[in-house]
């Protein structure tokens, strides 16, 4: 998904190329970034994270005993690599923001996760950098319809790991991660997750009103957006650890539905 938003990103600018040889290279290279570094930053993430997902996940590679501590070290290292290569081969902003994002991910994994919610939020950043990440990609500067759409992609991030927290809250319990759930409680959590989820909901029709987006747009981001809003009353009605697992990953594909808005929506206008 990460990957496909720095494309994303490319079309809603909708800045000429000069071939098609030129703008599929450009494309190539911006996915192979935005994947590589999410995969170097997830398993960053297991690495850190090993203790925990004992807990929590006992059956993610390095709990299960399936991957070891030095292979994922040694795939974390390749991956960067090869996201920082990619990124190079493109322009300087793009190399610059990379590394920015690559600094966010790794402190989120390292230390910012132990501060509850403003760990969330640098996840979220993360997330949505990749569409600004793609105007870049094809020299353009950052432009208002990169930035709205990035937040959108920011709110709905963030109520992704809010109600991760809900899944995740006895290992977070015992390495005393002050996460909004285990702070305040389960349907603290649904509610606050589901407040950043109608939030994304309704400023997604904004691109619409301000004409950013073809009539294209709207039957995709609708489906969505109904999506992120009966996640959110499933959510409140139940905030169980199973039932927030689930919507936890449903809200993936109510993601990838508005991703798809934003191509379909930029490229047909």
């Amino acid at each position: 998904m990460m990957g496909f938003a720095v494309i994303v990103g490319a079309f809603v600018v909708q800045v000429e190329t000069p071939s098609v040889f030129d703008a599929s290279l450009k494309f190539f290279l911006g996915f192979l970034t935005g994947f590589t570094l999410t995969g170097a930053s997830m398993a960053i993430n297991d690495y850190w994270d090993r203790e925990i997902d004992r807990t929590n996940e006992p059956n993610r590679p390095i709990p299960s005993g399936l991957v070891s501590t030095s292979e994922s070290l040694f795939l974390t290292a390749g991956l960067i690599s090869i996201g920082l290569v990619a990124a190079l081969l493109t322009n300087l902003p793009c190399v610059v923001t990379a590394i920015l994002t690559l600094i966010v991910s790794v402190s989120y994994n390292t230390k910012g996760k132990q501060t509850g919610f403003p760990g969330n939020l640098l996840v979220s950043l993360c997330v949505s950098i990749p569409l600004i990440y793609g105007s870049f990609l094809v020299g353009a500067a950052l432009e208002p319809a990169a930035l709205l759409f990035a937040m959108l992609a920011f709110l709905a991030c963030t109520g992704r790991e809010v109600t991760k927290g809900i899944v995740d809250v006895e290992g977070d319990k015992d390495k005393n991660i002050r996460t909004i759930v285990v702070s305040y409680g389960d349907k603290a959590g649904a509610y606050v997750a589901s407040f950043f989820y109608v939030l994304a909901s309704g400023l997604s029709l904004v691109p619409a009103y301000l004409k950013l987006v073809s009539f294209w747009f709207l039957p995709f981001v609708l489906v969505a957006d109904a999506g992120f809003i009966s996640s959110s009353l499933l959510l409140i009605r139940d905030y169980s650890r199973q039932n927030a697992r689930r919507i936890k990953n449903v809200v993936l594909l109510w993601m990838m539905f508005a991703l798809l808005a934003f191509i379909v929506g930029s490229a047909l206008r």
